[in-house]
C-alpha cells in the first residue's frame, strides 16, 4: 500500500481526463452532455455518473472529483468537499439532524453556524459537560482537538465513549492536527471534519472544507444535499488545493516540528517574561497519556500565549519581523493574532500563534526580542 506523500501525489491519477502532469484548471460552470449516455435525471439511479460525467459545477466538477479521491484515501473514509470549514460542518448539522448538540471551546465559525440552526429549529445546544445528563439518540457532539485558538488536546475515547453509551455521533474536527498528527478513527468518532482551508491548503490563498464518513451511502446523501446547499467548492480553488496537497506531508511535518521548538523555548524562558508573558498553552505542554497516544505523528503547529494586559496585545504584534499579525492559520508564513479581533468568545489578552516553514531559530529570536521588548518597557 502506498504512503502518504504517494497517495498525495497519485490517489487522483485515475480521474485524468486529458494527458496533463498538472490538472487542467477547469473554469467551465456547465458542460456537454454526452450523447450516448442522454438519461433524464428521474431515471438515474444515483449521482456517481456525475464524477466522470460532470454536468454543471454546483454539482460535481473535474478538480472537485480529484479532490475527493485523495481525501478519501487519506482520511480513510468517504469525503465529501465543501468550499469552506464551516460549509462542512453546516451540512453535517442538516443532514443529521439533532434535537441537540454538545460543543465545547471551538472554531467560533462553527458556533455562530450551531446559533443559526438552534435559531431556525431550535435544535438544543449544550457545552460538553452535559453528555451524560442531557444526550439522547440521534444526537451529536462536536469535539475539536486540538482546540482553537489553544492548540490543546481533549481525550478522544472518553468522550467517544460518553458519546456512544447515549447513542450519539461524535464528530471530531481534527484542522490543527491532521495526518500525519493524529488519525482519529481509532479513537471511537464517527465523523471526521477538516477546515481544509488551512494546513491542507497551505499557503492562505483558498477557502475548503471536508467531511469525511464511514459509510458511502451517507456520503452520497451528503453530495445531494451539497448540490442545494450551494456549497460545493469552486473550481478554482480545488485547482489550487490540489496543488497544495501535493506537498502537504513535507509541510505540516515541518509545521509541527518548529511548533515544538518554539513553545518549548518559550516555555524554558517563562522567568525571563514574567510582566509580559502570563499562558502559555499547547499539546506539548499536557502531561496526560492520551495526548502522546492521539498525536503520534508530532504536534499542531499552532499554540496560544496570554499576555498580562490588552495594552500589552496591541504592542506585541508590531514588534515582530517575521510573522504577520492577521486571522486564520495553516499557511506556510508564520501568523499571530490578538484573537480578541475575530473572536467573540475568547480570553482578551489571548494571543494565537501559528507557526510556519522559517527556520524554528529566526522564529524563536523574533519572538524572544519582542517579548523582551515589552518586558523592558514594563521595568
Amino acid at each position: 500500500m502506498a504512503r502518504l506523500a504517494t497517495k498525495l501525489i497519485h490517489d487522483d491519477d485515475k480521474d485524468n481526463r486529458v494527458s496533463d502532469v498538472a490538472p487542467p484548471i477547469n473554469v467551465s460552470t456547465t458542460f456537454r452532455y454526452d450523447n450516448d449516455d442522454l438519461i433524464p435525471w428521474t431515471e438515474r439511479e444515483n449521482l456517481d455518473f456525475m464524477e466522470k460525467k460532470p454536468v454543471y459545477s454546483r454539482l460535481a466538477h473535474p478538480n472537485s472529483t480529484r479532490l475527493e479521491s485523495i481525501f478519501s484515501d487519506i482520511l480513510e473514509g468517504h469525503a465529501v468537499i465543501y468550499n469552506s470549514g464551516v460549509s462542512a460542518f453546516y451540512a453535517a448539522i442538516i443532514h443529521f439532524k439533532p434535537k441537540r448538540l454538545f460543543i465545547g471551546q471551538s472554531y467560533h465559525g462553527c458556533r455562530a453556524a450551531a446559533n443559526i440552526i438552534t435559531r431556525t429549529n431550535g435544535m438544543k445546544q449544550h457545552p460538553l459537560e452535559d453528555i451524560e445528563k442531557h444526550a439522547q439518540k440521534g444526537d451529536i457532539v462536536h469535539l475539536e482537538t486540538p482546540v482553537n485558538p489553544y492548540g490543546t488536546s481533549y481525550n478522544i475515547r472518553e468522550i467517544a465513549n460518553k458519546t456512544h453509551a447515549k447513542g450519539a455521533l461524535l464528530i471530531i474536527d481534527s484542522t490543527f492536527a491532521p495526518p500525519p498528527l493524529q488519525n482519529v478513527w481509532g479513537f471511537g468518532c464517527d465523523i471526521i471534519m477538516h477546515s481544509a482551508t488551512k494546513y491542507f491548503g497551505g499557503h492562505s490563498d483558498l477557502l475548503s472544507g471536508v467531511i469525511v464518513v464511514k459509510d458511502d451511502e451517507v456520503a452520497k446523501q451528503l453530495k445531494d444535499d451539497r448540490i442545494y446547499l450551494g456549497t460545493n467548492v469552486a473550481n478554482l480553488e480545488s485547482f489550487m488545493l490540489l496543488r497544495s496537497l501535493r506537498t502537504f506531508e513535507m509541510r505540516i511535518l515541518k509545521q509541527s516540528e518548529n511548533a515544538t521548538k518554539v513553545v518549548k523555548f518559550l516555555n524554558d524562558n517563562r522567568g525571563k517574561f514574567d510582566k509580559v508573558l502570563d499562558k502559555l498553552y499547547h499539546s506539548s505542554l499536557q502531561t496526560e497519556p492520551f495526548v502522546k497516544e492521539q498525536l503520534k505523528g508530532g504536534y499542531g503547529p499552532v499554540f496560544s500565549l496570554s499576555l498580562k494586559t490588552k495594552d500589552q496585545c496591541k504592542k506585541f504584534p508590531p514588534k515582530l519581523k517575521y510573522f504577520h499579525h492577521a486571522t486564520s492559520l495553516g499557511g506556510i508564513e508564520s501568523l499571530v493574532e490578538w484573537r480578541a479581533m475575530t473572536d467573540p468568545y475568547i480570553d482578551q489578552t489571548l494571543i494565537r500563534v501559528s507557526i510556519g516553514v522559517e527556520n524554528a531559530n529566526d522564529l524563536i529570536e523574533d519572538l524572544n526580542n519582542a517579548l523582551q521588548e515589552l518586558q523592558n518597557e514594563e521595568n
